[in-house]
């Protein structure tokens, strides 16, 4: 039967069949193209239903899509690293605040690094002279300057 009802939308007789077509499977921002899938794709509210085999080949390519690009994320937070000149430990005391072996197991793609932190690694490797910033607020000799400052004042209120 070439045509039967929608089961996201209840439409009767809404699937229709298609072949050959093209599909983006996405993680966060990536998308990989899976090309040639066929299956049933609704008329009312566009829902498709794959085959087995475009299934099968369509999930195989989301899994494909997220391991490399956990391996990308990895590799380009080894790669930043050592562009920077900083050791795991260093990173992590100057950049994340993570535990001790956080950014081995950031390269070794163990886990993902949280977003702001390879946003921030990425920002360095384009501004790597932002480095000098990083190292000075880190310090916090502003922060200490801000409260002095305000210890007098409640000094000077009592």
């Amino acid at each position: 039967m070439s045509k039967h009802t929608c089961y996201t939308c209840g439409a009767p007789d809404a699937m229709h069949p298609f072949k050959g077509r093209d599909f983006s499977v996405s993680f966060k921002q990536l998308a990989r193209r899976v090309h040639n899938l066929a299956g049933h794709e609704c008329r009312e509210c566009a829902e498709v239903e794959f085959d087995a085999p475009s299934a099968e080949r369509y999930a195989q390519a989301g899994d494909e899509l997220i391991e490399d690009a956990k391996q990308v994320m990895a590799d380009e937070m080894k790669r930043i690293r050592r562009k920077l000149h900083f050791t795991q430990k260093s990173a992590v005391q100057w950049l994340s605040g993570g535990g001790h072996n956080a950014f081995s197991r950031y390269e070794r793609a163990e886990v993902e690094p949280p977003k702001p932190l390879f946003v921030l690694m990425r920002l360095l490797d384009r501004h790597p002279e932002l480095v000098q910033e990083l190292q000075a607020i880190n310090e916090c000799a502003d922060i200490n300057a801000l409260l002095v400052q305000k210890q007098q004042q409640r000094e000077q209120a009592r």
